[in-house]
């Protein structure tokens, strides 16, 4: 049996190997220069020799990881095909995750959420410009890597939607290939009627090279990406500078930051709230977007989420706290869950990405809501 990860957002690391089972350990993300960062979490390889009987993997460091009670009711995903990906039988003893590959009519994948690559985000851009998308270049990672935005509408009120900050969050972009793809159908009245009132500014991957290199949480020089929105440097976060710079010169009235969470087994938002200029409207803002998209997607739920203490001295250095503060507007980070949503469990694919594309889909119709209640019209 052989195991490799020589591949676009391919990360493991083979400590032993035998006929039918191995020993492997996550391996830390990486910047440019080779040098490992502080998280640990993701992690993408292939398996050959092993589609006759399966094996058994044992990642041995699951419980020295970033976060290591993701791994309670975690299942891994695998793929023949790298097209269909279905969870797989996984245990996790608070120190070893094992994975029970089933046999496969060819080399198996396994991932710890369905990959996104970076030739699938430049087919996606493609795709979006033949049906009406424009693109924009607004910079370049430091690697070199395109950072584009997808404009689309011709409407007033500028909306802003960005993803993967953190790489290995895949359901991110999943998610909005799904909001694409909706948004640009010319049959669909809601998407009409946004495109009427809105500019949207879609940046489906903020992290290339993280994407590429493997990482769960940094960029190629190991900077977290959503700690940087304060004062972001041309050495260390290009990225955010560059998309930040462009937020300013549009404006912002509704900005979303799209990410997945490896503890909570729920989708949710986190808002704004924590703020010291945020106002009763805001506030009133927040809920109502809050029940909109619960109406329009049963898999969003409001009951469980994070604290509003959860950050405190770095706050105004994420994505959509900054947003908030400097822009006044409606600004949310949305999470979705690496293993299941609990309230509507899949056994066979467990949260995934068409369930994250289909509530990308579903948030036409908040965002529309909230610009006719904030002041468009239609």
């Amino acid at each position: 049996m052989q195991v490799s990860q020589g591949f676009d957002s391919g990360a493991i690391e083979v400590i032993a190997c035998g006929d039918s089972s191995a020993d492997l350990a996550i391996r830390h993300d990486v910047t440019a220069g080779g040098e490992p960062s502080e998280f640990l979490q993701w992690f993408h390889f292939r398996v050959g020799g092993a589609e006759n009987n399966g094996a058994e993997l044992r990642i041995v460091n699951a419980g020295a990881t970033t976060y290591p009670d993701g791994w309670r009711d975690y299942r891994a995903v695998a793929s023949w095909n790298r097209r269909d990906w279905e969870r797989i039988p996984t245990r996790y003893d608070g120190q070893v995750l094992t994975i029970s590959l089933p046999p496969a009519p060819g080399p198996s994948y396994i991932a710890y959420f369905e990959p996104y690559s970076w030739e699938r985000h430049l087919v996606l851009l493609a795709d979006c410009i033949s049906r009406g998308a424009r693109v924009r270049r607004l910079g370049a990672s430091i690697q070199g890597r395109d950072i584009d935005a997808l404009v689309v509408g011709n409407g007033g009120r500028p909306v802003w939607i960005i993803a993967r900050q953190h790489p290995g969050e895949t359901m991110a972009e999943w998610f909005v290939d799904g909001l694409l793809q909706r948004l640009l159908d010319e049959t669909d009245e809601p998407a009409r009627a946004l495109r009427r009132v809105a500019t949207l500014y879609i940046v489906p991957n903020m992290n290339p090279d993280g994407s590429v290199l493997g990482n769960l949480r940094t960029n190629a020089a190991g900077a977290n990406l959503n700690r940087e929105w304060l004062a972001p440097s041309a050495e260390r976060s290009p990225e955010v500078l560059c998309v930040r710079g462009a937020m300013h010169a549009t404006g912002c009235d509704a900005f979303f930051d799209i990410h997945g969470d490896e503890n909570l087994p729920y989708v949710f938002v986190a808002g704004c709230e924590m703020l010291p200029n945020f106002t009763p409207q805001q506030a009133t803002e927040q809920d109502a977007f809050a029940a909109d998209l619960r109406t329009a997607n049963s898999d969003f739920q409001s009951e469980h989420g994070y604290h509003a203490s959860k950050y405190k001295d770095d706050v105004l250095k994420l994505a959509s706290k900054y947003a908030g503060h400097n822009f006044g507007c409606l600004s949310l980070t949305l999470e979705m869950p690496f293993k299941d949503n609990a309230n509507a469990p899949d056994l066979r694919f467990g949260w995934s990405g068409a369930r994250s594309a289909r509530l990308g889909a579903a948030m036409l119709e908040p965002i529309y809501r909230h610009l006719v209640r904030t002041g468009s019209s239609a």
